[in-house]
C-alpha cells in the first residue's frame, strides 16, 4: 500500500472510530455528534444567525443546516429568536436545556482530547496538524475549522492557524 493509500484510509478509520466513540458517549443525552456540535458553537457564541452557524459547522458542509436546527428546536434545545438588529434574520440561542446538554457535551469532549493528547504523546502533533491543515485547506469543513480557530471568545480546544 502506497503512502497516500494507507494516509487516506488512517484518517478515515480514525474519523470513523472518533465518531462511533462520541456517537456512544452522546447516546445517553439523546444526541448526535452533529447535534452536540451545533450545541456546543451555540454554548460559546450565541446568538448566532443559521448561516453563520453553517460557516463554523464542521459536521455538514453548506451554510444552510436548517433540519439540524429544526430537530433542535423540536426538542426544546433551541430557540429561534427574531434578530434585534435585522427582523428579517432569526438568530439561533439555547434554552436552558440546551445548555445543560452543551456543558454535558464539554465534559465528553474534554475526556476525547485528553485520550488523543495521550495516543499523541511522544510524536510530532505540530506536523500532523500541519500536514492535516495541508489536506482540508480550502474544503469547507477545513475553512470551518479555521474560522473557528480564529473566532473570539472563550478559550477553544482548537489551536489557531498558523499561516
Amino acid at each position: 500500500m502506497r503512502p497516500a493509500e494507507q494516509i487516506r484510509y488512517l484518517i478515515l478509520a480514525a474519523q470513523r472510530g472518533g465518531n462511533r466513540q462520541l456517537a456512544s458517549a452522546l447516546r445517553p443525552l439523546g444526541l448526535t455528534p452533529s447535534q452536540a456540535e451545533v450545541l456546543r458553537l451555540l454554548a460559546d457564541q450565541q446568538p448566532l444567525t443559521l448561516t453563520g452557524l453553517g460557516e463554523l459547522l464542521v459536521c455538514e458542509s453548506g451554510t444552510n443546516p436548517s433540519r439540524l436546527i429544526d430537530r433542535l428546536v423540536t426538542a426544546g434545545l433551541v430557540e429561534r429568536v427574531e434578530s434585534s438588529r435585522d427582523r428579517r434574520h432569526v438568530e439561533l440561542t439555547l434554552t436552558a436545556d440546551g445548555q445543560q446538554k452543551a456543558d454535558l457535551i464539554a465534559g465528553i469532549e474534554e475526556q476525547m482530547y485528553e485520550f488523543i493528547d495521550t495516543a499523541g504523546a511522544g510524536h510530532d502533533t505540530g506536523a500532523v496538524i500541519a500536514y492535516l491543515r495541508a489536506l482540508v485547506d480550502d474544503q469547507p469543513a477545513g475553512l470551518a475549522v479555521q474560522r473557528r480557530a480564529e473566532w473570539p471568545g472563550p478559550p477553544r480546544h482548537y489551536t489557531p492557524w498558523a499561516r
